[in-house]
């Protein structure tokens, strides 16, 4: 178990690490964004610079972490690689490539990403911006021996992502399809059930379905505000009807979650993702959101 590097974004990487490992975490999922690009919360955050990765600096990294029992589980940058804006989709993919190389030098092999959507344009006028833009970087990653992780939130959350949202990778349906367009091993799913929730879905079996397909896994929680939904239904924008919380805050059901994951033998990295407003006050309140985190989900997850 271990958690998403971008909540404690004024960190440096080995006071993250001395963190992760003074509270107990295993391993951390590494933000690796462009040097002093945000374009929206918990963006923008940069703990491994991979511009300037070199040999040195890999072996110090994996250095550190290995003396003080910290693995990374992944390298994460979660960019919009099919926007409407071609000058950012041509910058976010080319930093995609250099965080998969850097993936590759520091022995970690994973990287945890979005498709990204064009949010003007239809589910299948975006499928072809999929088949235009995602064959070469999954062929790429293979060559590297790198594994590629969808997450599979929407990234629709107000009137900056409307109408569709910027991730196509939002549903199983979808999965499917883009599954079939690129068959490959190494592109696979950083499965969240949180984003299920506001969606009105089911979290549990996809999980069933798609075990060959989970590379890694976010621990975050949603709750609904059932009162604010039948005020302004589900065409409104989700955050009037829906707050993201700390597992153990919201409504998705940990129990069940947890065991569909061991009942397909699931046993890799499961990072919790703090996007809590509640525990976003002070730094004292971000370190007590990943200490409640990991107190309970450790009733299900050694």
């Amino acid at each position: 178990m271990g958690f998403v590097s971008a909540i404690l974004a004024d960190y440096s990487f080995e006071k993250l690490i001395d963190t992760a490992a003074e509270l107990g975490f295993e391993c951390v999922e590494v933000a690796c964004w462009p040097k002093g690009t945000a374009e929206r919360r918990y963006a923008g955050v940069s703990h491994i610079d991979v511009d300037s990765l070199n040999d040195e600096k890999a072996a110090y990294i994996k250095d550190y972490c290995r003396n003080k029992k910290v693995q990374i589980s992944s390298l994460a940058f979660y960019p919009n690689t099919i926007g409407n804006d071609l000058e950012m989709r041509r910058a976010n993919v080319s930093h995609l490539y250099k965080v998969i190389d850097a993936s590759a030098k520091l022995g970690v092999n994973m990287v945890t990403t979005f498709i990204g959507r064009n949010q003007y344009k239809s589910v299948e006028e975006n499928i072809e911006l999929f088949k235009e833009v995602w064959p070469p970087i999954i062929s790429y990653a293979e060559n590297k021996g790198v594994k590629v992780a969808i997450e599979n939130c929407p990234m629709l959350f107000d009137e900056n992502q409307w109408p569709g949202g910027q991730n196509l990778f939002n549903s199983p349906k979808i999965w499917r399809k883009l599954f079939e367009i690129i068959p490959s091993d190494n592109f696979g799913i950083n499965l969240d059930p949180s984003h299920f929730i506001w969606q009105m879905m089911d979290y549990i079996k996809p999980v069933y379905e798609f075990r060959d397909k989970i590379f890694h896994v976010h621990f975050k929680d949603i709750k609904l505000h059932p009162d604010k939904l039948k005020e302004v239904g589900t065409l409104a924008y989700p955050l009037d009807y829906m707050s993201p919380k700390i597992p153990g805050l919201g409504d998705v059901n940990w129990g069940a979650y947890v065991s569909s994951l061991t009942d397909i033998g699931y046993n890799g990295y499961a990072c919790i993702e703090i996007e809590d407003r509640a525990f976003e006050e002070n730094e004292e309140r971000v370190l007590a959101s990943l200490k409640l985190s990991k107190r309970y989900l450790e009733q299900f997850v050694i």
